[in-house]
């Protein structure tokens, strides 16, 4: 537990805050028996990068541990190949671009984001009766109303834009350089403080001294492994020699990324809410080759493509769900599922009823309870860039997948057409062999983007 002078007046207004929030939103009684939620969201993790995908030079026991208390899955999607959009679309079980998101949104304050009248999970199970709480990174908006506090979250610990330094938490990528850690709105110091360690305690803090009446949702978005590459000591120590660089950076990060993934599960079990307590464990797009991140060190093993691209490698995610004695246990599933499902799948498990207002999420709860059923999609779709170049994009049905514009595509490969359950590398362009199915899949494209186009910003 951390020293509670850490605490700043943010935490006080924030118990503010709840006192009134438990006055106004019920009711309680009902709300309390309910499964709390806790969502893991982690960042530029690669598509193979547990010890459960299949990583042999990797140190995960605690992912790997949640996997075999839960659903594992192998065809899981991001809604985007970058940060900000695949937030979004996790947070409103939304596309990207209905919630207003296209791409990623600025990093500097008093810049909006997602547009204030989208709808939340946050949001959902705070009027469902329960205390939500969001810790660690955000970068959906700095602005107050596009801030975590105006976004359906009772308590709010972390930074706003994309990355911080973890012991200085200032933003360094671009000038000028620029402090970025809050607790509820107001600007808190920590200097010298590893920001893993400050996350996993609040979330302590919070399990302890949350409303007792109430079920939570904590968002726990780990800023790790993106860059700076900032991992313990003993885990440098450990990779030094055994991986090249500059994978043994990238791995002795994923190493203290997994040890505090440990440390708050075994929070849950020291207080006895395991068994109370959907966790939800999910990178948020794929590894990245950016120069900051030393070109590289993540694997998205015999999948082609990273972050920023829609080959499968930018988008096909490792994903985990566990509820001991209420899902199965030690499972995989090879069914198409998307970050867009958390939402719906985590009001199906709570009890409580779907949303009233448009989303593109499924739940998953049928997928979930057996290996046979289908996928709740007959079609995904992605587009991601623009401005100055023509965007990507990429549909989804059933075995096939299109690719347009895909980054690291030959200039043969601009219209890119895969079977994945022949082809999981997309190693083959089938364009040519099936230019009806080409057309079909476009016209799909075009009629999904109209749709989602004039509903942007538009949340109910």
């Amino acid at each position: 537990m951390k020293d509670r002078k850490t605490i700043s007046l943010g935490a006080a207004a924030g118990l503010a805050v709840w006192a009134l929030a438990a006055a106004i939103h019920g009711p309680e009684a009902r709300a309390a028996a309910r499964p709390n939620v806790l969502l893991i969201y982690t960042d530029d993790q690669g598509s193979v990068d547990l010890g459960c995908y299949g990583a042999t030079d990797l140190v995960t026991p605690h992912a790997d541990a949640l996997a075999a208390r839960g659903v594992r899955f192998t065809q899981f999607y991001s809604a985007a190949p970058v940060c900000s959009p695949s937030r979004a679309a996790v947070l409103t079980g939304r596309y990207p671009q209905r919630a207003g998101v296209p791409g990623n949104v600025s990093s500097m304050a008093g810049h909006p984001g997602m547009p204030a009248g989208q709808v939340t999970l946050a949001e959902l199970l705070r009027r469902a009766g329960y205390f939500t709480a969001h810790v660690g990174k955000w970068h959906l908006g700095y602005t107050p109303e596009t801030m975590p506090n105006g976004q359906g979250f009772d308590h709010s610990f972390g930074h706003m834009g994309g990355c911080i330094d973890n012991f200085s938490h200032f933003f360094y990528w671009n000038g000028p350089n620029r402090h970025d850690l809050h607790r509820n709105g107001i600007e808190v110091h920590a200097p010298g403080r590893f920001f893993p360690d400050l996350m996993v305690e609040e979330i302590e803090w919070l399990l302890d001294h949350r409303p007792r009446t109430k079920p939570f949702f904590i968002y726990c978005a780990f800023n790790m492994p993106h860059y700076p590459y900032q991992g313990d000591v003993k885990w440098l120590r450990y990779y030094q020699g055994r991986v090249p660089y500059p994978r043994d950076l990238y791995a002795a990060f994923v190493s203290t990324l997994d040890e505090r993934v440990g440390r708050v599960l075994r929070m849950l079990d020291e207080r006895g809410l395991r068994e109370e307590t959907i966790v939800i464990y999910q990178s948020d797009n794929g590894h990245s080759v950016e120069e900051r991140a030393h070109r590289g060190g993540g694997s998205a093993g015999p999948y082609r493509g990273h972050k920023f691209s829609l080959f499968e490698g930018g988008i096909r995610l490792p994903a985990i769900i566990s509820w001991p004695g209420h899902l199965p246990e030690g499972e995989v599933r090879d069914q198409l599922a998307t970050a867009c499902d958390w939402l719906p799948t985590v009001l199906d498990l709570c009890g409580l009823p779907p949303a009233t207002h448009r989303i593109d999420g499924r739940s998953l709860r049928a997928v979930l309870a057996s290996a046979e059923a289908p996928s709740p999609h007959e079609r995904f779709f992605w587009q991601s860039g623009g401005g100055r170049s023509r965007p990507q994009w990429a549909v989804r049905e059933g075995p096939w997948k299109l690719v347009v514009h895909g980054i690291g595509a030959g200039p043969d490969e601009q219209t890119f057409l895969a079977n994945l359950t022949e082809d999981p590398g997309e190693r083959h362009n089938r364009a040519a062999d099936y230019p009806e199915l080409v057309r079909r899949l476009t016209r799909a494209h075009e009629d999904w983007l109209r749709d989602v186009t004039p509903d942007r910003g538009a949340g109910r």
